[in-house]
């Protein structure tokens, strides 16, 4: 699903790191397509009294995992996704510029389900695949990169159950 909300990234600039968000619309409601109106700038604000809120904001992901695990492409990775906002990794600021964006659905206060820790692993090592800079050390939480500002994906997303499918698909483990 092609959103407006992307644009080239600077010149020369790698992609070297990936960043993992969670979003739901309205908040804490899960399924429907507001996810996909928001990112394609549709949003119907009339459809809760949240949306009138956020109908303006400009903002998209590189990849959307919903809570069955199925992922949905907004932006071609080569492009810049505007899902970092003001943010900054290792002293780099606008980390647009330089990442991929993965947004699962769910709240950075609930938990994250089987099915999408096993998409969002796959996905991850393709990505890996295909930008050989974003190693482990290159994968952080929108709350690490805009600390103080987000909070996602949250107490309730399990590092280290990701980082051991991640090892499990990169080695050719997984069934």
């Amino acid at each position: 699903m092609p959103s407006p909300h992307c644009n080239n990234r600077p010149h020369g600039c790698a992609v070297d790191l990936l960043v993992i968000h969670s979003i739901s619309l309205p908040p804490g409601q899960y399924g429907g397509s507001y996810i996909d109106a928001f990112f394609l700038g549709q949003l119907d604000t009339g459809a809760h009294p949240y949306f009138s809120e956020i109908a303006a904001l400009r903002v998209s992901a590189h990849l959307l995992i919903d809570r069955d695990g199925q992922v949905t492409q907004y932006v071609p990775l080569d492009r810049r996704a505007w899902h970092a906002g003001q943010s900054e990794f290792q002293g780099r600021s606008n980390c647009n510029d330089f990442s991929i964006g993965i947004e699962l659905e769910g709240l950075d206060t609930d938990t994250y389900t089987d099915a999408q820790y096993r998409s969002l692993a796959e996905a991850s090592a393709a990505i890996m695949a295909a930008y050989p800079a974003i190693d482990r050390d290159r994968i952080t939480g929108h709350s690490d990169i805009a600390p103080g500002r987000k909070l996602d994906p949250g107490p309730g997303f399990d590092w280290q159950r990701y980082y051991s499918l991640l090892d499990e698909v990169v080695s050719g483990e997984c069934h």
